[in-house]
């Protein structure tokens, strides 16, 4: 019946620090959290849940935040059994941790393998002092080569490190200085992302000076150079990989496909058999999560919001998107795209055949413009 992939998006809120940058759903700890409680609770959630995706399998799981790495491996381990027999785990499946370098060490490490995680992301940020201390980070350049490092010697599917760019101050340099140390590791995936300043944080209140408009174009080209030079593909946005390792998880998302979220402000996006897809929001705080008060939010996206979120989606990846996935995943017909389409090809942003629509160099360029004829 259902021929859309689903994953599992699972969200721990607790950080020992909150960084100026993150709009994430992230609370820093006052007080030792009941670890313990969380995992019950997040059992629960997906209870509650799984009555709205019966006989589908979870093709891939990631545990973000937050910091999940403050959760010891004996809790993941038993988040991830009793994921299992509520809802089967397709045996192949991408399982990513999200981990930041000061909280890693090869105890853990093989804890979090044992509990069948097989994808680490971690959070490095910078290799750099004073850009780690002016992004808030709690770890240093040491920690953040070392968990690199000791990814590398696992027997692991993949691991990922974040980078990120146009920070504080920061040079052409600087910024590629970073780049040669995370390829230096040789992780099979690197995501790269330009800083922003998003409302609500520390840094919309008391902006930093970054980098102008000028620079932040040569910092990507180089650095984009580089890595291309290096092995990797750019195959969304901010991401990068080697051939064969790209995020399951996130192509699933960006694919338009489903996933179910459980945790704190966890999302989540689930096509039914009558083909109306709804949308999920959990409840932000912990406080009123352990509780018990898991869902927020529940509704219906109306269909004519569903051709702006399947493009919104799909063209942040650079692959070709089949012209069936349209219809698939929205349960629209693509002559209710036809007319927009055939603009964005007058402009520039598309090329197509038969089977597919293809984003153009241009299109990525204005990728905002693009957009604009779907809503």
């Amino acid at each position: 019946m259902y021929k859309i992939p689903m994953s599992l998006y699972i969200h721990m809120p607790w950080c020992v620090q909150k960084c100026p940058y993150c709009d994430f759903n992230s609370h820093t700890i006052k007080k030792a959290p009941n670890y313990e409680a969380y995992i019950e609770h997040l059992i629960k959630d997906l209870q509650h849940d799984a009555v709205l995706c019966s006989n589908r399998l979870i093709h891939s799981i990631f545990i973000g935040g937050g910091t999940p790495s403050l959760f010891s491996a004996e809790l993941i381990d038993k988040l991830l059994s009793n994921i299992n027999k509520i809802i089967p785990v397709d045996n192949d499946a991408e399982i990513t941790i999200e981990a930041n370098p000061n909280s890693i060490d090869i105890e853990r490490f093989n804890g979090y393998q044992q509990a069948g995680i097989n994808r680490i992301s971690i959070g490095v940020q910078s290799f750099q002092a004073d850009k780690l201390v002016k992004l808030g980070r709690i770890h240093n350049p040491k920690e953040a080569f070392t968990a690199g490092k000791l990814a590398k010697t696992l027997n692991l599917r993949s691991f990922n490190l974040d980078l990120m760019h146009g920070l504080p101050s920061q040079c052409i340099d600087d910024a590629i200085y970073d780049l040669k140390q995370a390829i230096a590791i040789d992780p099979p995936h690197l995501s790269w992302y330009q800083l922003t300043i998003e409302p609500n944080t520390l840094f919309s209140s008391k902006p930093p000076v970054l980098p102008d408009d000028d620079k932040l174009w040569e910092i990507y080209q180089q650095g984009h150079q580089l890595l291309t030079k290096h092995g990797y593909q750019q195959y969304e946005t901010s991401a990068y990989a080697k051939k064969g390792f790209q995020c399951e998880h996130n192509l699933n998302y960006w694919r338009f496909g489903d996933y179910l979220g459980i945790g704190c402000g966890a999302h989540g996006k689930l096509t039914q058999s009558d083909g109306k897809i709804i949308r999920t929001v959990k409840t932000r705080h912990p406080k009123g999560y352990l509780e018990g008060r898991y869902l927020d939010k529940y509704y219906e996206v109306p269909k004519q919001e569903l051709p702006f979120e399947f493009f919104m989606n799909r063209f942040r990846l650079f692959e070709p998107v089949p012209k069936y996935e349209f219809e698939q995943r929205t349960h629209l017909s693509l002559q209710i795209v036809e007319k927009q389409i055939t603009m964005a090809i007058e402009k520039g942003y598309l090329i197509e055949d038969e089977q597919n629509w293809q984003i153009t160099e241009h299109g990525k360029l204005f990728l905002n413009s693009l957009l604009e004829f779907f809503l």
